[in-house]
């Protein structure tokens, strides 16, 4: 059986998803976590437009910062809470990184890559599959970039 995310997690994520909004970004914000301290490591909100970055998403800003505050290149045993299902870029670099959970909120079924698209953890020449859990406060994520892109319309 598996801890229940903590709420101040998804809180934090939703901040960082917030900010991104005011910022012109796609709301998006991932935090990294270490579950045997409870301790945050990384939080980000995408920067792509701000950095001039096709990289430069929530979550690898979020496992950038996390793999410099223990000054190591892998991050086994640490979690991330993520507002939007991964894309094919954030997961393999979840992969990479050796991340143990994955918990997100709103699917993308027209741009994961976890759930939907390539669905990386599933293949065969992933060395590294964490535990994905998805669904958490699905509304509330589809509802901050339904609102958003719709401003973006106008």
């Amino acid at each position: 059986m598996i801890e229940t995310p903590t709420a101040p997690f998804f809180a934090l994520a939703f901040a960082e998803a917030e900010a991104a909004a005011s910022r012109g970004e796609v709301p998006v914000g991932a935090v990294v976590t270490d579950p045997a301290t409870g301790r945050v490591l990384g939080a980000a909100g995408n920067r792509t437009e701000e950095l001039n970055d096709p990289t430069a998403h929530a979550e690898v800003l979020a496992i950038r910062a996390a793999c410099a505050a223990v000054g190591e290149p892998r991050l086994p045993g640490f979690d991330l809470y993520v507002t939007l299902e991964p894309c094919a870029l954030c997961a393999a670099a979840i992969s990479f990184a050796r991340l143990r959970r994955v918990y997100f909120g709103a699917y993308d079924p027209k741009g994961g890559g976890v759930e939907h698209g390539g669905r990386l953890y599933t293949r065969p020449t992933c060395h590294h599959a964490p535990d994905v859990y998805g669904g958490f406060h699905e509304t509330r994520a589809a509802a901050l970039l339904r609102d958003f892109f719709r401003e973006r319309r106008r």
